[in-house]
């Protein structure tokens, strides 16, 4: 079906805004990370997370408009940005300081010594960019090996519901894809993130569970959540872009 240059405009510019909005959301997580932990109702809760169920909406979306293509590839996109937020950390991290400009509220004066997530330990003077450093490089990478798995997970698991049910049901395949692939992305997660203080026994395998609960508890409540949203957004969506009901996937 011939589809005329002001329509395919308007549909490029919808995966714009979805892919932004996946994008920063998940440069959030990496960004903010551990940074610091907050508390909502019962749960406690790394600030990093509080964007990330976002990213799944969005995939979701995408999966049901654009199709499986389209969603990989947007998938893959945030995977070589997850590496670039890492090699520029790393080479940051790897840069020597400046010794002529070096403003008194970048470097702290500790009290006493403290653990790092990556389990080493620093006391004395250390640089803020030392501290940022530690709780977001290990943070990025856990997310990285996190994101590959559930990012992936979920948009197989969206079409292998969408297949099953012969594209009805849309809340189905919108929350069982987002269970299962949030699940795998709070264990991997906080594995990979807490991974060597455990191993240094400065944090427990309880610490971790409860983390891991917390974690995957908040995910679930805002997938549930957004339903209606994928519902309002899909219906919208496809009247907005003028996608027929026997339109291939545009991906």
């Amino acid at each position: 079906m011939e589809i005329n240059a002001g329509i395919r405009e308007r549909r490029e510019r919808v995966f714009l805004v979805l892919a932004g909005f996946f994008l920063c959301a998940m440069t959030m997580l990496n960004i903010l990370g551990i940074t610091r932990f907050v508390q909502l109702g019962p749960m406690s809760l790394a600030i990093g997370v509080l964007p990330y169920p976002l990213t799944f909406l969005c995939t979701d979306l995408i999966s049901e408009i654009y199709g499986r293509a389209r969603a990989n590839f947007l998938v893959t996109v945030g995977l070589l940005l997850n590496g670039f937020i890492i090699a520029t950390l790393w080479l940051a991290n790897m840069m020597p300081s400046s010794e002529t400009l070096k403003p008194a509220w970048q470097v702290i004066e500790l009290a006493e010594e403290i653990a790092l997530p990556t389990g080493a330990s620093v006391e004395g003077s250390v640089e803020l960019f030392t501290i940022m450093y530690a709780l977001t490089s290990g943070a990025v990478f856990a997310s990285m090996m996190a994101y590959m798995a559930a990012q992936y997970c979920d948009v197989y698991m969206f079409h292998f519901w969408k297949r099953l049910t012969k594209g009805r049901h849309l809340w189905l395949r919108n929350n069982a894809s987002t269970i299962v692939s949030q699940g795998v992305d709070s264990f991997m997660v906080i594995t990979v993130t807490f991974g060597a203080q455990f191993i240094a026994g400065t944090v427990t395998a309880g610490a971790m569970l409860v983390m891991m609960g917390h974690n995957y508890l908040f995910k679930l409540c805002v997938a549930i959540a957004d339903t209606p949203f994928f519902y309002l957004g899909t219906y919208r969506l496809k009247r907005y872009l003028e996608l027929s009901d026997d339109e291939e996937d545009m991906g």
